[in-house]
This record gives structure tokens, sequence and C-alpha cells, in this order.
């Protein structure tokens, strides 16, 4: 079995993210120490194929939906995560560090899986 690409490891960690909860592009880089902060967002931009990616739970460093122009609609990161509790304000995360989840915290690394 050939080991996962790099888009696919991206969208293991995004599917992890609790519903209810936020990262940011920069974790997701941190956590698989490949790659940079843009890699992540390149990667979640073409999840929109398909795969049931949550990429509206992925921000950037400062909590702001940097990634909505890429959805259908300008709103509909805003929207999806207020239906899962986030609040948002003018494009940002209002409680930041309270809905943060950090990748490295609680996520069994593919390998010992």
């Amino acid at each position: 079995m050939s080991e996962p690409t790099y888009f696919e490891q991206v969208y293991e960690v995004t599917r992890r993210i609790p519903r209810g909860r936020i990262t940011t592009y920069g974790a997701i880089a941190d956590h698989l120490a490949l790659g940079a902060a843009r890699m992540v967002g390149w990667a979640l931009n073409k999840s929109f194929l398909g795969d049931a990616v949550p990429a509206h739970r992925v921000v950037n460093r400062k909590g702001e939906l940097s990634g909505r122009h890429h959805f259908p609609t300008p709103t509909m990161m805003q929207e999806l995560l207020e239906q899962e509790g986030v609040r948002v304000e003018n494009d940002q995360v209002c409680n930041f560090d309270e809905v943060f989840w950090s990748p490295s915290s609680d996520f069994l690394p593919h390998s010992s899986q």
C-alpha cells in the first residue's frame, strides 16, 4: 500500500477537526511537518471536488476566513461555521482561542492507526 499524498494527509487531518471547532492552515502544516500553510490552503482549495472535507473549519492564523472566496458563495464558509456554533463577525472567528483545535493535541499519526 502506498503512502498517502500530501493532499490526502491534509484531508485526513481536516476530517478530524471536531464539529464546532477550527484550526489554522499553519497548524495543519506544522503537524504534518511537510510544506507550508499556503500548501495546506492549496490542498483544501482542491478538496471541493468531493471527499467530504470540512474545509470551512480551517482559517488563517488570525482567525480570518481567508478561504471564503473559494466556496460556492463568499458567505458559505461563515454560514457553515455558524451552523456549528462558531461565532463569526466581519469574516473573523470571534472566540478563536476557545474554539481552536490543535491537530497535534489528539491526532494519531497515520502510521500508528
